[in-house]
């Protein structure tokens, strides 16, 4: 064993940080993104500039003999007045690709959010330690998945035996760009998120960019994908489309040939896997915008619900239904001279069968079971022979 009274400081770098984009020096540490600071520049939004601090996929990752690790860092937790209470971030500890360790950083700072008129409230808090213990005493690769729901700013790490990086990983990138189900909402960890899953079964390094309500076509996600190199990309494209309201039906088939038109920009023949919208039966033929279900708020509980009016849509508002028909169609147009482009109907990963067995809790997010659901069949329709990701071709 190692002497619990020597430590090794090793500084927090991009080396040792796999899953974000972007790395900022803050007082504390080292805040990682998920999108670089020039897209952050051009969106003033609040849920997007929450949703891209939020380390989903992102981890450590090195190689060494430890047996005692242990993590500073300053999580930021949000509050939400009138909701249930959120879970606590958690920290997931692999070694050799098994979870074997769990655990949460208490203090930090808080965001109380008042549901009914969105106020919010900041109070700083302090920095905490993650430990972990009794580690095997041998050479390994060690991961630490942060939380895939709570900004989190690393301080700093030290262990008791030398950290090396990871240098001879020769695995595909995976590139992954959704709403709040692939940013992993109501999952139960940061290794148990869908595409996590998913990336474990594949094989694949993950970096993530589900961003939370930020599904919205925007160019400058756009860019954020064709400027990372990959080896494999995913768009889910549609739930935040209708539940924000934010277009028609005259601006989305443009925006969609115009998205995938910049990552083909700087990806021009790697693998990319348009996926349309799981199963929602408020959004299915309902328009946005969704709202929150003030009755069911007023028993404590987190429900949604589609506000729009189904009359509307001859008139280009947008449902769920609507837009894996459109996504079909514009796949099937552009596949005929870009042969690694693909289609996955959400339905496939989780549809109406489906919800009658494993509902969505809140209407709207699936749980922690309905993610690995997700994940594993994702994994098998897109990574196996003839899938999208099959390493055949």
């Amino acid at each position: 064993m190692h002497s619990q009274n020597i430590w090794i400081n090793t500084a927090i770098t991009k080396d040792l940080l796999f899953g974000a984009l972007d790395l900022e020096r803050t007082e504390h540490g080292i805040l990682p993104h998920r999108l670089p600071a020039r897209a952050r520049a051009q969106c003033a939004d609040n849920q997007l500039a929450t949703a891209e601090a939020q380390p989903s996929g992102v981890r450590l990752a090195f190689r060494t003999r430890a047996t005692i690790i242990e993590l500073d860092t300053l999580p930021t937790k949000l509050i939400y007045t009138g909701a249930p209470p959120r879970s606590q971030g958690v920290y997931d500890l692999l070694v050799d690709g098994q979870l074997i360790d769990q655990t949460g950083a208490s203090g930090g700072n808080t965001v109380t959010i008042d549901l009914a008129t969105a106020a919010e409230r900041w109070q700083p808090g302090p920095v905490s330690t993650v430990r972990f213990a009794d580690l095997p005493d041998r050479a390994k690769r060690v991961e630490i998945w942060l939380p895939h729901n709570e900004r989190t700013e690393l301080v700093g790490l030290r262990t008791d035996a030398v950290v090396e990086p990871v240098l001879d990983d020769s695995r595909r990138v995976w590139l992954h760009h959704g709403s709040s189900i692939s940013h992993g909402s109501v999952a139960a960890s940061p290794s148990t998120t869908w595409p996590a899953i998913a990336a474990s079964r594949g094989g694949v390094e993950l970096i993530n960019l589900g961003m939370g309500g930020s599904a919205l076509l925007d160019p400058f996600t756009a860019r954020a994908l064709r400027d990372t190199p990959a080896d494999l990309i995913s768009v889910k494209i549609g739930i935040n489309v209708v539940n924000t309201d934010v277009m028609r039906m005259r601006a989305f088939g443009p925006a969609v040939h115009g998205f995938l038109d910049t990552i083909r920009e700087g990806h021009p023949s790697t693998p990319l896997l348009v996926v349309s919208p799981i199963h929602c039966p408020i959004h299915e033929d309902t328009p946005g915008p969704g709202s929150f279900d003030l009755e069911a708020l007023g028993r404590g509980e987190l429900r949604f619900v589609a506000t729009g009016d189904p009359v509307e849509c001859a008139a280009g508002r947008l449902t769920l239904r609507v837009i894996r028909e459109e996504l079909a169609r514009i796949v099937a147009q552009r596949s005929v001279d870009d042969l690694n482009l693909h289609y996955l109907d959400g339905c496939e990963l989780y549809g109406q069968a489906d919800y009658a067995e494993l509902p969505l809790p809140d209407q709207l997010h699936p749980d922690a079971a309905t993610h690995r659901l997700i994940g594993e069949r994702f994994a098998k329709l897109a990574f196996t022979a003839n899938g999208a990701f099959s390493s055949v071709f």
